[in-house]
């Protein structure tokens, strides 16, 4: 269920929180992929810490519940985060990532992880999942929506671009995508290997609702996923702008820490810069 969004600064700490969490567990791993989590960060604080997402993490499959689908399915720690924070299972469990017979997989497994709502990771399917899940809330006469998380890069598969058609053929307005926009993928610059651009006015082609945000500025994404729920003529795309590696100088804008994890000096130094 939803409460009232705390103060921005609330949201901020828990941000800092989530991204301690993703550095140790990565870490810890000594596998996983810090930068497209650290990106992704207070667009996930947006959606379960701001009065944004109706979720009960003690009915992880409360039917009306909204769905959250992270098709960016690398950056599934800063997921594994917010859900822990939630309540979904204990905060300890984090450590185990990437570990045999973990909960805490690689990347999502539906099933396996409370809160996890579609296995991803091979890029390009997360928003096809997400019609899925919108079609059926409107022929079951659902109220839930749904949310599905991409990447800037991942944005070049195909598929993408079929469901993009798809969700506006349908006007599907409980359907909302947020792509991650760092602006860069595993081989380097997104406009060096294959230009999005125009990304906005591409979506606008296809019948959505477009809202370019800040993605580090967290009451602009939470007032950008309201106006995407007060739209109702079709889906929603919103366009966040954001650093890979937010939050770790070292990291930022480092391609070299796209699937690397830091090393224990690298973590402490990490740790100092998020306040720990």
């Amino acid at each position: 269920m939803t409460a009232a969004a705390p103060p921005i600064h609330e949201l901020q700490t828990v941000a800092r929180t989530l991204r301690r969490h993703i550095v140790k567990m990565i870490a810890a791993a000594n596998s996983g992929h810090p930068g497209g989590s650290l990106s992704a960060v207070e667009i996930i604080t947006a959606l379960y810490f701001g009065d944004v997402l109706r979720h009960d993490p003690k009915r992880p499959d409360w039917a009306d519940r909204d769905r959250f689908i992270m098709s960016k399915g690398h950056g599934v720690p800063a997921l594994y985060a917010a859900l822990a924070e939630r309540g979904y299972f204990p905060v300890s469990e984090l450590m185990s990532l990437r570990q045999v017979d973990s909960r805490m997989q690689g990347h999502p497994v539906q099933g396996m992880t409370p809160g996890i709502e579609a296995s991803t990771g091979s890029l390009g399917q997360g928003l096809s999942i997400g019609i899925g899940h919108a079609l059926a809330a409107r022929l079951d006469e659902k109220p839930f929506r749904t949310y599905v998380l991409m990447g800037d890069g991942e944005c070049q598969e195909g598929q993408i671009w079929e469901a993009a058609m798809t969700a506006g053929n349908y006007e599907l307005a409980s359907l909302t995508a947020i792509i991650d926009s760092n602006r860069y993928q595993l081989d380097g610059a997104v406009e060096d290997i294959n230009s999005l651009e125009p990304l906005a006015g591409k979506f606008a082609a296809f019948g959505w609702h477009v809202i370019e945000v800040d993605g580090h500025d967290v009451g602009a994404v939470i007032n950008a996923l309201h106006a995407a729920q007060a739209h109702h003529t079709g889906p929603t795309c919103i366009i966040a702008n954001t650093v890979k590696g937010k939050g770790v100088t070292f990291m930022e804008n480092n391609n070299e820490f796209h699937g690397k994890a830091p090393t224990a000096e690298q973590l402490k130094v990490a740790l100092a810069q998020l306040g720990e």
